[in-house]
C-alpha cells in the first residue's frame, strides 16, 4: 500500500466517507469534501486534519479542498435541538507524551471533587493508559447494562474508565483510528448517572482520537499541560491550535516539572526551563493556571495510586489552586 492509499483509507474513517479518492499532481493534493449537514465547528476541524495529514504525504507542498453541500440536512429548520445530555467534558490534553498529562487529570479530578463538583474521569488514552494505576483501580473491572460500561468506583470515589481496566496487564493496544474511536465513544457514553462533570485525560498529539472528541462529543473546554522547555511548548502550542480551530474554549495552560528542589539543601534548579508555559499563555492570551514543580513526592505517590491532591501539604494545594480556577471558569460557563 503507498502512502496515497493509506492516508486515502484514513480520510475514509476521517470524514465517515464524505470525501471523494485523494489526487496529487504537481505537489498538489487534491479533493472533494461534502460539507452537508455540518456545523461550521466540525468542518472546520475535518478540513484541518486533512490538511495536516495531507502535508505529510512525501512531495505534497499544498492541499485542496473542494466543499460541497450534497447531503441534505438530517434536521429541518423548524426541529428544534436536541438537549444536551450528560456530564460536561472537559478534556485535558498536551502536545506531545511525557509532561505529566495524566497526573494532572487525576489530581485535578480528586481536587475538583473536594471542591464539591461530582466528578467523573475517562481514560482516552487508548494505547498508554495511566488513570488505573494513578487512581489505584487497576483490579477493578466495569459491568455494562443496556450496552453501556457502568464505572467504576476508584478508592477515591471517583468513577473511572480506563482501557487497562477492560484489557490484560501488560497487552498491547494496536488498533487502527476507528477502534479507537468506537472505544472513546463507549467510554464517554457510559452510565454517568449523577456526575455533573467529566474529566477526559485525552492522548497525546492532535490525532484521530482528538478529532472524534471535538466532533461528536463537543468539550466544553480544554485544558493543556506542558514542560517549560521550547521543544515541549511548540507541541503545546500545536495542541491549542487544534481546540482553537474546533472551537472548544481554552480552559488554560498549566506548567509541569518547573523547578526541582534538591532534597539535600533545598536549592531549586530548572533543569527543564523556567516559565516557558506562562510565556507562551501570555502570547497566546489565554489564562495560565499555575507551575506543578518536579518532586519525587508526586512521582511516588502517583506510582502508588495515591494522588497528592488526596491529601495535604504544599503539592496538594497547587493542584487545589489549579482546580479553583477551573471551578472558578465553570461558574462563568453557566
Amino acid at each position: 500500500m503507498t502512502d496515497l492509499d493509506d492516508f486515502a483509507a484514513r480520510l475514509k474513517t476521517l470524514t465517515d466517507g464524505r470525501a471523494s479518492a485523494p489526487k496529487v499532481k504537481d505537489g498538489v493534493l487534491s479533493l472533494a469534501l461534502d460539507v452537508g449537514g455540518l456545523s461550521s465547528q466540525q468542518r472546520e476541524a475535518v478540513t484541518a486534519a486533512i490538511r495536516e495529514g495531507g502535508l505529510k504525504l512525501p512531495g505534497v507542498t499544498d492541499v485542496r479542498i473542494a466543499q460541497t453541500a450534497e447531503r441534505p440536512a438530517e434536521r429541518s429548520a423548524d426541529t428544534k435541538p436536541e438537549t444536551p445530555r450528560g456530564p460536561r467534558i472537559i478534556a485535558v490534553a498536551s502536545g506531545k507524551g511525557g509532561v505529566g498529562k495524566s497526573t494532572l487529570s487525576a489530581n485535578l479530578a480528586v481536587a475538583l471533587q473536594r471542591l464539591g463538583h461530582r466528578v467523573g474521569i475517562v481514560d482516552a488514552d487508548i494505547y498508554g493508559p495511566s488513570q488505573a494505576r494513578l487512581l489505584a483501580g487497576e483490579d477493578l473491572k466495569p459491568q455494562a447494562r443496556d450496552k453501556k460500561l457502568i464505572p467504576v468506583d476508584s478508592r477515591f470515589g471517583i468513577p473511572m474508565l480506563s482501557m487497562a481496566q477492560l484489557v490484560d496487564p501488560g497487552k498491547a493496544i494496536a488498533w487502527r483510528g476507528p477502534m479507537a474511536g468506537n472505544a472513546l465513544g463507549q467510554l464517554i457514553d457510559a452510565q454517568w448517572d449523577d456526575t455533573d462533570l467529566l474529566i477526559v485525560d485525552m492522548p497525546p498529539g492532535t490525532g484521530d482520537v482528538q478529532l472524534s472528541m471535538v466532533q461528536k462529543h463537543k468539550p466544553i473546554g480544554a485544558l493543556i499541560i506542558s514542560t517549560p522547555q521550547d521543544l515541549a511548548l511548540i507541541d503545546a502550542t500545536r495542541a491549542i491550535s487544534f481546540f482553537t480551530q474546533a472551537h472548544v474554549p481554552m480552559i488554560g495552560l498549566v506548567e509541569n516539572m518547573a523547578g526541582y528542589a534538591c532534597p539535600h539543601c533545598g536549592e531549586i534548579s530548572d533543569p527543564f526551563g523556567q516559565g516557558g508555559a506562562e510565556k507562551t499563555a501570555a502570547e497566546l492570551a489565554m489564562p495560565f493556571l499555575g507551575r506543578i514543580p518536579l518532586a519525587i513526592d508526586i512521582r511516588t505517590r502517583s506510582d502508588a495510586g495515591d494522588p497528592p491532591a488526596a491529601g495535604e501539604g504544599p503539592h496538594a494545594d497547587t493542584f487545589r489552586a489549579i482546580a479553583q480556577q477551573v471551578a472558578d471558569w465553570l461558574a462563568k460557563q453557566a
